[in-house]
């Protein structure tokens, strides 16, 4: 049913689940500090797991209507297949779950982290670091164990159904799951960001600019809602949106390669059959191997007891560049034993490809947000100046920091495509490019493990504030939050670069799922309009990605193609401006409520009377559910209407826009964001004066205008790129089915009235209903 080596993913998945439950027990037998300590990390978590409560209620609701929407699409309209609706359910389960295990470890790390640096920074390191590895490897077991059982399950289906149940059909199936993924990813996304951000610029603006008090003081009401949207957004939104691109890219791979088979031997001959099953299972077995290497690498983190930012930052890296090469070494044998030999060392080369640009891209990310260099440090030389200027350096910072990641992302594409004969065999091309995709998610738990770090470590710096701990330790925990706030912005540079090897993937994995909506409407033959005007009739289910380019007429002198285009860029903007003003009005009522409390009960300033922290974590709470519904809506329904109103073309020309604008503004917005927070931890580490001095001052506004770019727009427009992508999928049978009738309307020509020249279909699909050879399309 399927090979040996395939049973390397499920392995790989539940050897993965069974480390991370071996690093969670490790870190509850930490030591969770004193009595103090224990109190503020209890309301952390407390209040972090009221508000996931309360987000999943409302995800709920939307996936019960999604559920019974896709049912109709399935069963009364037939544009869909009837298994669909389930993925998509289990898809957002598995999502949501990782999400919630990966938050419980977290609260339970960041007391135990500022601890652990009370003995030594390595033993704080290695405790922050443990908690973040449970996430990354939950994230990566989880997601196997979905495709793994999926796959499993409808091949045994297709033992006994081999007709209704193909391997194409396996395939399309499967990629739908990636839109409960993807929604789920979004709202825990843009709740957790909005939250998070609306908390703290809430706490920054009045506690530190107005009433003078320092970060993390016990004192500031919004501080416990502001450690808990470390959580909520960092880490269950991070890891949602991990877990959505890794499915993503080794679904879409899988569904591009069933693509390159077809076109590599011919559509349903021998050789095909023999080849197709291992084409679509390699991306899992790569991504089994990965798990394995990942949890290899997370053991290799450890550093010196008097190590600086970069000594740490060494320390972290180890993990990824050492399993990252071990990836490399394994993809040559999976991708020799697996594919043809002919073809099997340029989709390795990809996968090489993909791993090099995600470690660059970290690189690069690190340069322009980390303490260590120039660009943040110069940001800090200009609180001289005022709030003003350190903004304006910030953006610039951010704008001229899109340029590595655009550049390598460009290179790897091009690259991917060529080593894998693409430009002999596009889908073989494209197939390379969802390889390097695949390779460069491969090494997950551990970089997911470095990202989830960062919160962890913020967390217990605000611990060790919050409960007076001695200088010693504040300043090991500072120094752990420094490099914490490195790895997260390296982290969502990661994920963007990740998100958009896996939308390119995506694009022509649409098509795919067009082919099925063509098939399913009775479509099967697509009569494409030459250049001279004739008609070349083509199969459907054999049609190549340049056939169905040319049907459609997927070019920028096509308009409904280029006002796409211009759809998806403005949806970028929109979609980031829903988001800038969502934390705005959230913030403006947590700073209400805490000038408020201020006011009116006295004691909290002076220390004899406690913040009430629950009514702050309410607002967030409150502000986060109301507000994500407008963009969340705006990316899920632009593709469909859009869609429905300009065809295949213009759902090609939205992913298209929102893919090239997304990309460079979600780096922008990160990178410009990681580095004003980095300047702001700079000054405060002594330079410039340090705390309290007018550059802090500065730094402390311009940190403030960065927080929603890097922790909600920024890393919320990466999903959007992604969501986008699994919505068309979704509703490409809708959108194939009854987009001409719409074009009939306003185009003013009736939908069955085409060029007189253009010969009967029927004909031919007579023919191909009596014979079981190939048609030859020229006779």
């Amino acid at each position: 049913m399927v090979p040996g080596i395939w049973y390397v993913a499920p392995i790989g998945a539940i050897t993965a689940l069974i480390f991370a439950f071996i690093l969670f027990i490790g870190v509850k037998k930490e030591d969770p500090g004193n009595a103090q300590m224990q109190k503020i990390a209890g309301h952390v978590r407390d209040g972090a797991f009221a508000y996931l409560r309360q987000q999943y209620k409302g995800v709920g609701v939307f996936f019960i209507i999604a559920f019974i929407l896709f049912n109709f699409m399935a069963w009364g309209l037939k544009v869909l297949h009837p298994l669909i609706p389930w993925a998509f359910l289990t898809g957002g389960f598995f999502s949501g779950l990782a999400g919630f295990i990966g938050m419980n470890t977290a609260t339970l790390a960041s007391n135990r982290t500022a601890q652990g640096a009370s003995v030594s920074l390595n033993k704080g390191l290695k405790v922050a670091f443990k908690g973040g590895a449970v996430m990354g490897l939950v994230v990566v077991g989880l997601a196997l164990i979905d495709i793994s059982m999926w796959f499993f399950i409808l091949r045994w289906w297709s033992m006994s159904h081999p007709a209704t149940m193909t391997l194409q059909t396996i395939t399309v199936i499967m990629l739908s799951f990636g839109m409960g993924a993807s929604t789920q990813a979004l709202f825990a996304r843009l709740g957790g960001g909005i939250f998070t951000k609306a908390a703290d610029v809430g706490a920054d603006l009045v506690g530190k600019i107005e009433a003078g008090i320092p970060e993390d003081d016990p004192r500031n009401p919004a501080t416990i809602a502001d450690n808990v949207g470390d959580n909520v957004g960092d880490v269950a939104g991070m890891g949602a949106d991990l877990y959505e691109s890794y499915c993503g890219s080794i679904l879409a791979t899988a569904a591009l390669g069933m693509a390159a088979v077809t076109q590599i031997f011919g559509h349903g001959t021998a050789i095909m059959e023999q080849w197709s099953l291992n084409f679509v299972i390699a991306p899992m077995v790569l991504a089994g191997v990965g798990a394995f290497l990942s949890i290899l690498g997370i053991y290799m983190v450890s550093t010196k007891e008097d190590a600086g930012v970069k000594e740490l930052m060494f320390a972290l890296n180890k993990g990824v560049y050492g399993s990252s090469i071990l990836v490399a070494v394994a993809s040559y044998f999976v991708t020799k034993f697996m594919l043809p030999a002919e073809y099997s060392f340029g989709v390795f080369l990809a996968s090489v490809i993909g791993l090099s640009a995600g470690v660059l891209i970290g690189y690069f990310t690190e340069r322009s947000t980390s303490a260590a260099y120039e660009p943040t440090r110069g940001i800090a030389k200009q609180g001289e100046f005022g709030p003003a200027t350190v903004i304006i350096d910030g953006l610039a910072v951010g704008m001229k920091s899109t340029a590595a990641p655009v550049i390598i992302i460009g290179i790897a594409i091009l690259s991917s495509f060529s080593v894998s004969h693409g430009f002999s065999i596009p889908e073989l091309g494209l197939y390379g490019i969802g390889f390097g995709a695949v390779g460069m998610l491969a090494t997950l738990g551990v970089t997911l493990a470095m990202d989830a770090f960062g919160p962890i470590a913020d967390n217990a710096g605000g611990n060790a504030e919050m409960c007076k701990l001695s200088k010693e330790v504040r300043d090991r925990t500072d120094a752990l939050d420094s490099v914490g706030n490195t790895t997260a912005a390296t982290g969502k540079g990661f994920a963007i670069g990740s998100a958009a090897l896996t939308a390119m993937a995506l694009l022509a994995a649409y098509l795919e799922e067009v082919r099925t909506g063509l098939l399913l409407s009775g479509e099967k033959v697509m009569n494409i309009v030459m250049a001279n005007g004739e008609i070349f009739p083509v199969e459907t289910a054999k049609a190549t990605i340049a056939n169905f380019m040319s049907y459609y007429n997927i070019n920028l002198m096509n308009p409904k193609f280029l006002v796409g285009i211009f759809m998806g860029a403005m949806v970028t903007f929109v979609f980031a401006a829903f988001t800038m003003k969502a934390v705005g009005r959230a913030a403006g009522k947590m700073v209400a409520e805490v000038r408020r409390q201020f006011r009116e009960i006295p004691g909290i300033l002076k220390g004899t009377a406690e913040p009430e922290y629950a009514k702050c974590v309410h607002i967030s709470t409150v502000g986060a559910q109301k507000e994500m519904i407008a963009p969340a809506l705006l990316g899920i329904l632009t593709p469909i209407i859009v869609g429905l109103i300009l065809g295949v073309a213009g759902v090609m020309g939205v992913l298209t826009g929102g893919l090239t604008t997304g990309f460079v503004m979600a780096i922008m917005m990160n990178n410009a964001g990681g580095a004003w927070d980095n300047a702001k931890k700079y000054v405060e580490s002594g330079a410039h004066g340090g705390k309290g001095s007018d550059y802090h001052k500065a730094l402390i506004v311009g940190d403030t205008v960065g927080d929603p770019f890097k922790d909600t727009s920024g890393p919320s427009i990466n999903i959007l790129i992604k969501l986008m992508s699994m919505v068309s999928i979704v509703f490409a049978g809708l959108i194939v089915a009854y987009s001409p009738m719409i074009e009939a309307v306003y185009s003013g020509k009736k939908e069955d009235k085409v060029i007189e020249k253009k010969i009967d279909k029927t004909i031919i699909e007579d023919k191909i209903d009596e014979e079981s050879t190939e048609l030859d399309v020229t006779d």
